[in-house]
């Protein structure tokens, strides 16, 4: 089981504890309090995002998303391509500071911390928002040392046949690779490859999974047993996840968020969210017209 105490993402020391495991959505708090009113949302919250933008130098490519991620869920980020879907995913865990330009501005609290706080160790960001990639990369490596490459790097030495045995059995590998884990991971076939990557991410025993197009380059067989995973591996963990495929987001997420891309009077492309909501809400009686147009295939 994955731990939930108070993160420490700094240089040393915890900067501030972390939300009771009983903390509500403050949006939805007031509900409890109004007469005929739905239950309050006493999910745990993982993100609070609000007024989010992202910019890639001047240009404007992601504004004011204001968005909470729950614990133990899975999340589905859908839309149109080049509606910043990915630019969104990557501000979760600081990749988008790898990007020359790259400048994110809002709020993003990660257990009640501002992630983008001047004390906080993008690394340790990383190390707790793990990452899994459209494509899988796989190093040039045995599939043993993939595994294990996190735990070494963070300088772990002992235990570590047995944790990479857990992580690979966590996702669903074990099985199919414990008599070859001294051969190429490179040999593995493309879904079996991606498995590798998600046993990698939990190696380091993180908090949140995010996952970009994880299946995309799959056949349907290797895709549905990367949705089987994702259904497992949410009991311990949180997963955000871009899709273009919205069968799949319909039959794996919890909630989904629905990105397009709006035209500015400049001529700007501009990515925006529309609607956030559980995911049967978004697919069956979603509340904006532009919702119903992507899901309808009108367009997108």
């Amino acid at each position: 089981m994955v731990s939930m105490e108070s993160p420490d993402l700094g240089h040393g020391d915890p900067v501030r504890s972390a939300p009771p495991a009983d903390i509500v959505l403050t949006r939805e708090m007031q509900a409890e309090s109004v007469p005929g009113a739905p239950e309050p949302d006493t999910r745990q919250v993982v993100f609070d995002i609000r007024g989010l933008d992202v910019h890639y130098g001047p240009v404007l490519a992601v504004a004011e998303v204001d968005l909470a991620v729950a614990a133990r869920e899975i999340t589905a980020l859908i839309g149109p391509s080049g509606c910043g879907k990915s630019t969104f995913l990557r501000c979760l865990n600081r990749m988008n500071d790898l990007i020359p330009g790259a400048r994110v501005s809002g709020s993003v609290l990660y257990h009640g911390l501002e992630l983008y706080g001047p004390q906080i160790d993008p690394v340790e960001v990383r190390r707790r928002i793990g990452m899994v990639f459209q494509k899988p990369n796989p190093f040039p490596k045995s599939i043993y040392d993939n595994v294990a490459f996190g735990p070494r790097v963070n300088g772990q030495r002992r235990g570590l046949d047995d944790l990479v045995e857990h992580a690979l059995a966590r996702a669903a590998l074990w099985d199919e690779v414990k008599d070859k884990l001294k051969k190429s991971a490179l040999a593995l076939s493309g879904g079996q490859q991606q498995r590798l990557c998600i046993a990698r991410a939990l190696a380091v025993e993180p908090d949140v999974v995010l996952m970009d197009e994880p299946c995309s380059a799959l056949d349907p067989i290797a895709s549905s047993r990367i949705e089987d995973l994702m259904v497992e591996l949410k009991r311990d963990y949180t997963i955000v996840i871009v899709t273009h495929n919205m069968q799949q987001a319909a039959r794996v997420s919890d909630r989904t968020a629905f990105f397009t891309a709006e035209i500015r009077e400049s001529g700007a492309r501009v990515g925006v969210l529309v609607e956030y909501d559980q995911t049967e809400t978004i697919f069956t009686s979603p509340s904006d017209p532009r919702t119903e147009g992507y899901i309808t295939g009108r367009f997108g």
